[in-house]
C-alpha cells in the first residue's frame, strides 16, 4: 500500500528548501520590507514547509520499520 507521507514529505522538503535559499538570497531586499512589513516571509514559510517535510519523511520512515518488525 502507498504511504502518501512520503511524496507529501518529498515534495514540502524540495518547495522549503527552495523557499528557504530564496528567503536567504533576498534578505534585505527593499521590495520585500516594504511589502511584508519587515518580515522575510519568503524565509519564514520556506523553513515551515521544510519542517513539515522532514516530519513527514520522518513518520514515514519510522511507519516503515515498524512494519517490518510485525
Amino acid at each position: 500500500m502507498l504511504d502518501l507521507r512520503l511524496p507529501m514529505g518529498l515534495m514540502f522538503s524540495l518547495v522549503g528548501t527552495m523557499l528557504t535559499i530564496y528567503g536567504l538570497c533576498t534578505w534585505g531586499g527593499d521590495q520585500y520590507v516594504k511589502q511584508s512589513l519587515g518580515i522575510n516571509v519568503n524565509l519564514w514559510w520556506g523553513l515551515a514547509l521544510l519542517t513539515f517535510g522532514l516530519a513527514m519523511l520522518g513518520l514515514a520512515r519510522w511507519a516503515a520499520a515498524a512494519g517490518k518488525d510485525k
